[in-house]
């Protein structure tokens, strides 16, 4: 059956009335949801149970970096979320753009990439600001048959050049955590092959259910020698399973394609995914993205580019983090020009990772919504939202109205319908 809907375009105050055109649902193509990993714009209130009340990453790296230029996602209305002097708000922009509050508990990647997906949880996941129970390393190190290192919050770049010398001496993995639900496992390439890395992390996470409920168990591989240490891009993430349907399900088992780029297929240990492309930098997700427009007719195309978070964020580099931010605004206009009529373009972010204040860890911030598709040209104010699951339900609506209910839509805000 083809289900229409008339809609009018978005026009700017003033104009008597506005173009109307018959929609119909069936030619809506493709959604394109970006998430630019630790991109937030503030502290929320609760912000101080976390220690980050004076959060602001893209504040801050727009302060630090103040030549700084985002023209592209400017024109998009980020001005409107994050004024600043070098990113001032503009009259004329041609997006939708708005703020999420954060429903769930926490700041890390997975809970925000859930409630993204249309996932709330009520309950945070454990951390262990200590280390890891005693009990829960020895049962470790029985089952890899091996010792290991360390076991305490840290950063890791930190963390394998002061024991990166001692893990090739002697094997031993190197096990350490942050402020994050995290279980994170280092060792080098060549001491212990990439294969047996993921298998041990397998084992790390088959036990850390339950009693210690950890969110991720990260395979972190490097490579290099002694002060000269680096990871690599062949990180994996081993995550818990969703522990109920989220937009990616909705969406697939009505056949629809949901291509997952990025560490996405982690995130959500491949549910409701119909295809993955682990890219490990945002060059080759962001190559990967308009590569996929032309294999994927119609579905959501969900993207994460980790840079900002994993390069630049935790390594506590501002200048780092806003040369990334404007490589992703240069390339912007590529993608934007190769969408077509019918397609819809979202960015966000999953949590904050302020590089300005004190500490390594993500920051619980606010995070920017933008959505633009080729016909809108006009600025529209979506406001400050309570969830992020305003995303999930908003893709749902695109492709299948009034079937989902994850959050509050706001599709009729971008595509606005006569009575």
């Amino acid at each position: 059956m083809n289900r229409t809907k008339t809609i009018r375009k978005p026009w700017t105050r003033g104009e008597s009335h506005a173009p109307t055109r018959t929609y119909s649902i069936e030619t809506r193509k493709r959604v394109i949801l970006i998430v630019l990993d630790s991109v937030g714009v503030g502290a929320l209130p609760d912000a101080a149970e976390y220690g980050d009340e004076q959060a602001h990453t893209l504040g801050h790296i727009l302060e630090s970096n103040p030549d700084l230029q985002l023209f592209n996602l400017n024109s998009l209305g980020l001005g409107h979320v994050t004024p600043r002097p070098n990113l001032p708000p503009l009259d004329q922009c041609r997006g939708a753009f708005g703020i999420l509050t954060e429903r769930s508990k926490g700041k890390d990647t997975i809970t925000g990439h859930w409630e993204i997906a249309g996932l709330v949880l009520d309950k945070p996941f454990k951390t262990f600001p200590q280390g890891f129970p005693r009990a829960l390393i020895e049962q470790f190190e029985r089952e890899i048959g091996r010792k290991t290192l360390v076991n305490r919050p840290a950063s890791g770049t930190e963390i394998i050049d002061a024991y990166g010398e001692e893990h090739v001496r002697t094997g031993f993995p190197i096990i350490y955590t942050s402020a994050d639900s995290v279980f994170q496992i280092a060792v080098h390439e060549e001491i212990v092959p990439i294969e047996q890395l993921y298998d041990i992390c397998g084992i790390a996470r088959r036990l850390c259910h339950d009693e210690f409920l950890v969110a991720r168990i990260i395979a972190r591989p490097f490579l290099g020698r002694p002060g000269h240490y680096y990871r690599t891009e062949r990180r994996r993430d081993f995550a818990l399973p969703p522990p109920s349907e989220t937009v990616l399900d909705f969406l697939s088992k009505r056949g629809l394609a949901v291509l997952g780029i990025g560490k996405i297929e982690d995130i959500f240990q491949n549910r409701g995914l119909t295809k993955s492309n682990h890219t490990g930098n945002n060059q080759a997700g962001m190559e990967a993205i308009i590569d996929s427009l032309s294999d994927l007719d119609s579905g959501l195309i969900f993207a994460n580019l980790v840079d900002f978070d994993m390069q630049y964020g935790h390594r506590r580099d501002a200048v780092g983090y806003g040369r990334a931010l404007h490589e992703f605004d240069q390339w912007l206009p590529r993608l934007m020009t190769a969408l077509g009529p019918d397609d819809l373009l979202i960015i966000t972010a999953d949590h904050g990772c302020d590089p300005t204040i004190p500490g390594t860890d993500h920051t619980r911030e606010y995070v920017p919504v933008l959505a633009w598709y080729p016909e809108l040209d006009a600025c529209i104010d979506l406001g400050t939202r309570s969830s992020f699951t305003d995303i999930a339900q908003t893709i749902a609506d695109f492709f299948y109205p009034g079937q989902a209910s994850f959050g509050t839509s706001f599709l009729d805000e971008l595509y606005e319908t006569h009575p």
